[in-house]
């Protein structure tokens, strides 16, 4: 891996954090573009539209940073941040089905060019690859995190499913869902880390632990971003999840708090989705104090995330990884 002084990793500039990690995950991109190749045509044209839409390929990246701050020097961490981002990639493609949504990080996504059909497939694609990749590392203990936490994953956009257009969905059954959906991957993404390196048990568990909380800051984070971004630096349609009635933290806290004209508008804008009110639902959120709420709701995480890395040894990969607690929850896109 590349050296970076560690003054710099402790501004918690992702591009510092990037850099560290890069000659990894250049052989990573190598790798997935490489495995992702078919002889159906329509697979290829899909996966390189899913390469060309970049992104921070932040949950192999996680992998990679942890099993250097386990001291692991090793070529297994290559394959496995492969697996990881296929698992997340495939999830992606399943998810713009089910939301029905056009837009991802400023294109458009699968579904809206090749239909609805051709993404699940390919997304099936992704997950039967990731497995393949997975039996090659012969590891039995490393097959069975991934089995269960892909198993993991699909139960909670089951969850979330059943969650859409009920505006009655209180904090701890959004918090299952997002656990579920977003903090088991960067759990296991962290977790393998310490496995390959042959961490004793407790540094293990608190690498899994660093990774689960900073997939709740994460996605809290993002949901946020919902309300105060903008299509442009987001990548996607402002206003997409209130869109799909998802009763994500803000909308959950708005509702404890707004006022009673406020709250039965809120609750019609999840049981009924769509955008005709989507600039008095904002007013009623940030009224409400749900969004500074919510940031801190995702701090609280963050915190708990670096406070977890206190049990490995210090390194400028721990730093890395303490840098990616703050930059979960003051990123913009």
């Amino acid at each position: 891996m590349t050296t970076i002084p560690a003054d710099a990793i402790r501004t918690a500039d992702f591009a510092a954090v990037r850099a560290l990690a890069a000659a990894d995950m250049q052989r990573v991109d190598t790798l997935i573009r490489h495995r992702l190749s078919s002889d159906v045509v329509l697979i290829n044209q899909i996966a390189d539209h899913i390469i060309a839409s970049g992104g921070k390929r932040l949950r192999p990246m996680l992998h990679v940073l942890s099993a250097a701050a386990a001291g692991y020097r090793g070529e297994q961490h290559i394959k496995l941040a492969a697996v990881i981002e296929f698992i997340h990639t495939s999830t992606l493609l399943h998810d713009d089905v089910v939301d029905e949504s056009d837009l991802r990080r400023g294109r458009k996504t699968a579904n809206a060019l090749w239909g609805n059909a051709a993404s699940v497939l390919v997304g099936d694609f992704l997950y039967s690859r990731s497995f393949q990749l997975m039996v090659e590392l012969d590891d039995m203990r490393i097959m069975r995190i991934l089995a269960d936490t892909t198993n993991t994953i699909a139960e909670g956009e089951v969850l979330q499913l059943l969650n859409i257009g009920n505006a009655d969905v209180d904090e701890a059954a959004y918090l299952a869902v997002i656990e579920r959906k977003t903090a088991v991957l960067f759990a296991a993404a962290t977790e393998l880390g310490g496995i390959l390196g042959g961490l004793p048990d407790h540094q293990v568990t608190a690498l899994r632990r660093y990774g689960m909380e900073l997939g709740y800051a994460f996605q809290i984070a993002d949901d946020l971003l919902d309300y105060v971004s903008d299509a442009d630096t987001l990548g996607k349609n402002i206003g997409d999840d209130l869109a799909e009635g998802k009763p994500t933290l803000p909308l959950i806290y708005a509702l404890k708090n707004a006022s009673p004209e406020q709250a039965q508008s809120l609750r019609h804008a999840i049981e009924h989705g769509g955008l005709d009110s989507l600039d008095r639902i904002i007013a009623a959120i940030r009224d409400s104090g749900a969004l500074e709420r919510t940031h801190e709701r995702a701090v609280m995480h963050a915190d708990a995330a670096r406070s977890a890395l206190d049990h490995l040894p210090p390194s400028t990969y721990r730093d890395a990884l303490s840098a990616l607690a703050d930059y979960s929850v003051e990123r913009k896109f």
